[in-house]
Order: structure tokens, then C-alpha cells, then sequence
């Protein structure tokens, strides 16, 4: 069980305990103010731990260097940093022993490839301080072109989706669902359609664990997921989900 606070505050997180299997795909979701951000600060040990540990293989975070831990996670966050260099160094930034071929594929499985040879000088073009240049949709695909390159057993993705439109969303998933497959995953997430698919998800409420399960036990249980599974979505998971070929599903609405 964790408990964290940060200096002089109320903890932010109170003996949250969660599991996350090895190749599996976890969602933590929760409102704004939940803690769900602070998990992946601990996670990467911008904080340390005060109460409680969290295990890696059944090793204490603390116990591992840093450098070895932050070379096993890939992040890709809402505020994914980007910096004053070209679209290439910005995909290259921790794979430095990557070649052009590599820098490429790894773009083109962000569907970032297509804007970037649109740009003035391509994979060439400077991007400015913290990716000025670029709208947040072309970031969050650079981001995630620097994760597929990285290739980083555990894959942690920090509201990765919370700033753009429905489409740019759409393309990102996409990459993203592709990056996940036979990885450790952590999705933390406010739009809920981004984890509804995760092996499990934990619902955080003022620092704490309050439901868990897959999507459609925690919608079938009708509490706080489900509450705001309604809010996001006007309507039962029915309304997104069409029954399959033959069967009968309940009416949408």
C-alpha cells in the first residue's frame, strides 16, 4: 500500500495498492485531482515513495539505478516534452544509435510521417523551444514516434490524448494500440474510450482506490466509472458498442 503527500499538502495518494501483469494493459482513470498523475511521478521516482513500495519484478524502485529504470519506461504524457532541435533529433532523443531507416518506421507507425515531410525541411526541420512550432496533435505523434523507437518493455502513457480534437485522438490511438501490443502498459486517462479496452482498470477517487475490474464490469456495477462513463458518453457502453453479428443487444440509448 502506497500513501504520498507532497511537502506541507494532504497525501495525495492513501494506501493505493495495485497490480499490473506483466504484458498487460492497466487503465487508471479517475477526476481531475484523484492522484492519477502523482502514480506516475512515484512510477519514475521524481518523487520517492514515503509509505508503502512499489515493486519492478518483485524489486523496490529504490533498489534499481535510476538510468536502468527510466531506460525500461517509454512515456508519452499530455505535455510530452519536445526540444529547440529537428523533427529527427526530437524522434531520436534517447535512441541516439538509431539510424535514419529507424528514425522513419518509427514515424510512420506514429502516423506522423505524412506531416512531417509536409514540413519546410522534413525529418530536418527545427521544431523550436518545447515544439512551438508544431500544433499539440504533431507533438503527441513525435512523442509517440520517440516511444516506438525507444522500445521500452513498459509503455506509460499520462493523459497522452487530453489535448486534441476527436481525429488527431483517433490517429493517436491507433498508433498507441499498436505500441501496446505485447507490452506492459499504464494508461492513465481522463477521455475514458482510450483504456475502455485494458485488462483492468482502477478508478481513483481523493487519493484512493475505489473500483477496479475490466470496463464492462465496472459499467455494469453503476458506480463512479460508471457515472462518468455516462457523463463522457450521454449513454450506456451500448451506445458505443454494437452488438455483435446475429445477437440481440439491449436498445441504445
Amino acid at each position: 500500500d502506497v500513501t504520498f503527500a507532497y511537502s506541507g499538502r494532504e497525501p495525495a495518494l492513501r494506501n493505493v495498492s495495485l497490480r499490473v501483469p506483466a504484458g498487460a494493459t492497466v487503465g487508471i482513470v479517475g477526476a481531475t485531482g484523484s492522484g492519477k498523475s502523482t502514480l506516475v511521478k512515484l512510477l519514475l521516482r521524481l518523487y520517492e515513495v514515503e509509505e508503502g513500495d512499489i515493486l519492478l519484478d518483485g524489486v523496490s524502485l529504490k533498489q534499481l539505478r535510476l538510468d536502468d529504470l527510466r531506460q525500461a519506461i517509454g512515456l508519452v504524457s499530455q505535455d510530452s516534452f519536445l526540444f529547440h532541435g529537428t523533427v529527427r533529433e526530437n524522434i531520436a532523443y534517447g535512441s541516439w544509435h538509431a539510424g535514419d531507416d529507424a528514425v522513419k518506421r518509427a514515424a510512420r507507425l506514429a502516423e506522423a510521417h505524412d506531416f512531417i515531410v509536409g514540413l519546410p525541411q522534413g525529418y530536418d526541420t527545427v521544431v523550436g523551444e518545447r515544439g512551438q512550432k508544431l500544433s499539440g496533435g504533431q507533438r503527441q505523434r513525435i512523442a509517440l514516434a520517440r516511444a516506438i523507437l525507444k522500445d521500452a518493455p513498459i509503455l506509460v502513457l499520462d493523459e497522452a490524448t487530453s489535448a486534441v480534437d476527436n481525429e488527431t485522438e483517433a490517429a493517436i490511438q491507433r498508433s498507441i494500440d499498436h505500441l501496446a501490443h505485447e507490452r506492459t502498459t499504464i494508461a492513465i486517462a481522463h477521455r475514458l474510450s482510450t483504456v475502455r479496452n485494458a485488462d483492468t482498470i482502477y478508478v481513483l477517487a481523493e487519493g484512493r482506490v475505489v473500483e477496479s475490474g475490466t470496463h464492462d464490469d465496472l459499467v455494469d456495477a453503476g458506480g463512479v466509472y460508471a457515472g462518468l462513463w455516462q457523463v463522457q458518453t450521454g449513454s450506456s457502453r451500448w451506445a458505443v458498442a454494437a452488438p455483435e453479428k446475429g445477437q440481440d443487444g439491449p436498445e441504445r440509448g
